[in-house]
């Protein structure tokens, strides 16, 4: 039958059954190998329990928590000339999202630090950033985490020659509501509003947007705080204007 003329042609594919993880891997390969870049020189998973290098094999199981349900927390850290900034700032605020997540880090503060600056060590990379993860971990479907063994933490090394803007940007106001403040503080990986945020802006034109409270004040951008220099060129950050 002629496809153009079929009125249901999607009824018609044929889906590939894999029963080996070999024949997922060789899949997983050609979809990397197609010549792209490696973005991503390095993960950790506490689920395997070593840095990965290979961008086929950087995967998280499906019935992680943090993928069906969201409850994961996250964070990261720029990396500029092979050095982490301000890892430990960064690192105490995960910590702090991790307990209001209420989920309990595999590992002490200590080795997480240090398997973050080993993976970035492997990974070669001097200009980008870390990102990382901590989730309830893998287990079942539910809602409530009581089926998962472990929490999980993961990593990995994104390569970006951030360069400074220099000519400004153009920003609109967001209609996306912002996030309540117990969420906002908490960096958690919902981050839908955040997308929709931006893809608001891009759909005016614009390179990000801003959102505003109840109250008319500028708060915050989907992924960047806002900050303005006054006439007598002082810094000023928006708690200190709001105040």
């Amino acid at each position: 039958m002629d496809g153009s003329s079929d009125p249901n042609p999607g009824a018609h594919v044929q889906v590939p059954v894999y029963s080996t993880g070999v024949e997922v891997l060789e899949k997983l390969k050609e979809q990397w190998g197609s010549g792209r870049k490696q973005a991503y020189p390095a993960m950790y998973s506490s689920v395997i329990g070593a840095i990965i290098l290979d961008p086929a094999m950087m995967v998280i199981p499906i019935d992680d928590h943090m993928v069906h349900r969201g409850h994961g927390v996250f964070d990261t850290a720029m990396l500029m000339d092979g050095y982490l900034y301000e890892l430990d700032a960064h690192l105490d605020r995960f910590l702090r999202s991790s307990s209001k997540a209420k989920i309990t880090p595999p590992f002490p503060r200590e080795t997480l630090r240090t398997i973050l600056i080993q993976m970035t060590a492997a990974s070669k990379c001097k200009k980008g950033s870390i990102r990382y993860w901590l989730s309830a971990g893998p287990g079942d479907f539910l809602l409530s985490p009581k089926g998962c063994p472990k929490a999980a933490f993961y990593g990995v090394v994104i390569g970006n020659d951030y360069s400074q803007c220099k000519e400004g940007v153009k920003v609109v106001t967001s209609n996306t509501p912002m996030k309540p403040p117990m969420f906002a503080t908490m960096k958690n990986v919902n981050y839908l509003p955040n997308v929709l945020a931006v893809m608001e802006a891009e759909e005016k034109g614009a390179f990000a947007s801003i959102w505003v409270d109840e109250q008319g004040y500028i708060a915050e951008g989907p992924n960047v705080n806002v900050a303005f220099i006054s006439k007598s060129r002082i810094w000023c950050f928006l708690h200190s204007i709001k105040s």
